[in-house]
């Protein structure tokens, strides 16, 4: 071989590691960011986002209500409900107990089984999903977790949320009944759908996503867990710089399932909850905000306060 074509192919070799370093840099994963904490409000902190719930915002979420219609975006828990993974759900009525008293009173208790925090509507704590050993405020799953909860990031740190809720109606803005599978919305789209609602976000919202996924809810869930549309990274980017507390959606996770990229999972909980303290509400019902087009309104949820719990389930309102 002469000299010529060997600088030549030394120059292409150097060229394709350039161009492949390059790509590399640019295929963002949360991952592999550079150090991520401690977080905006120091290293000691345990509520993330919610710091910014204000008196104040408060104050704007109750300002919004305006016919006092009660929303109720919580799914009702029961066996026939779709579940992620291997979770369960059981529930179990023991024999009547009593009579006591000359009254003869009886009662009923109940006995549950299952993921308490992440079956049905699901508040996702910041202690459910990490960075590799690392989890909000770069704690490590090591020294926070233990088989009785978790001693730092538990639920019972995060307080009621009341505040201002936005409703972004994607499935409106592309014109269809619900979006496809496999669909991921960018950052486009959630402002295309702001725009033509005339909203903005501002700090401290919570943000509701309509997808339109909750058709298949119970009528189709081996459809509605298989896989789902919701936003991807670009999207989320978008949101984290709005300065968000919470992304609640008529989904299961929120994002895009599977991610358009094959080599990562689920990087918007990592972007979310490790990274920026932004919580997940997931599996909620948003039908009827979206038939009525109410797109503001005053938001509220409050999680159980269960020592060391990942998550929780409950049943947020809207009132408008």
């Amino acid at each position: 071989m002469s000299r010529k074509i060997k600088n030549r192919s030394r120059i292409l070799f150097i060229a394709f590691l350039i161009i492949g370093l390059i790509s590399g840099m640019t295929a963002w994963t949360v991952s592999q960011e550079e150090k991520w904490y401690p977080s905006t409000w120091g290293a000691e902190d345990q509520r993330g986002a919610l710091n910014r719930l204000t008196p104040e915002k408060v104050l704007e979420a109750m300002s919004l209500i305006k016919t006092g219609k009660v929303y109720e975006l919580g799914r009702t828990y029961e066996d026939a409900m779709p579940l992620f993974g291997t979770r369960h759900f059981s529930l179990r009525i023991p024999q009547m107990s009593g009579p006591l008293g000359d009254n003869h009173v009886t009662w009923h208790e109940e006995i549950f089984s299952g993921e308490i925090g992440q079956i049905g509507t699901q508040f996702d704590g910041l202690a459910h999903i990490g960075i590799g050993d690392l989890y909000y405020n770069g704690l490590p799953q090591s020294e926070i977790a233990t088989a009785e909860g978790f001693v730092k990031l538990g639920v019972e740190n995060v307080g009621a949320i009341v505040t201002r809720g936005v409703l972004i109606d994607v499935v409106s803005y592309k014109g269809v009944e619900y979006l496809e599978d496999k669909y991921e919305i960018t950052a486009e789209d959630l402002k295309g759908a702001l725009h033509q609602q005339g909203i903005t976000i501002r700090s401290g919202d919570v943000v509701l996503i309509h997808t339109g996924w909750g058709r298949f809810w119970i009528t189709d869930n081996e459809r509605y867990n298989e896989s789902e549309p919701g936003i991807g990274l670009d999207a989320g980017k978008y949101l984290v710089e709005q300065e968000i507390v919470m992304v609640c959606a008529d989904n299961w996770g929120i994002e895009v399932v599977p991610n358009p990229d094959e080599s990562v999972a689920f990087p918007v909980h990592q972007l979310f909850l490790p990274r920026n303290g932004i919580y997940n509400l997931e599996n909620i019902a948003t039908e009827e905000l979206a038939k009525d087009k109410v797109y503001e309104f005053a938001f509220i949820f409050t999680p159980l306060k269960i020592k060391g719990a990942t998550g929780s389930p409950g049943s947020p309102i809207a009132i408008h």
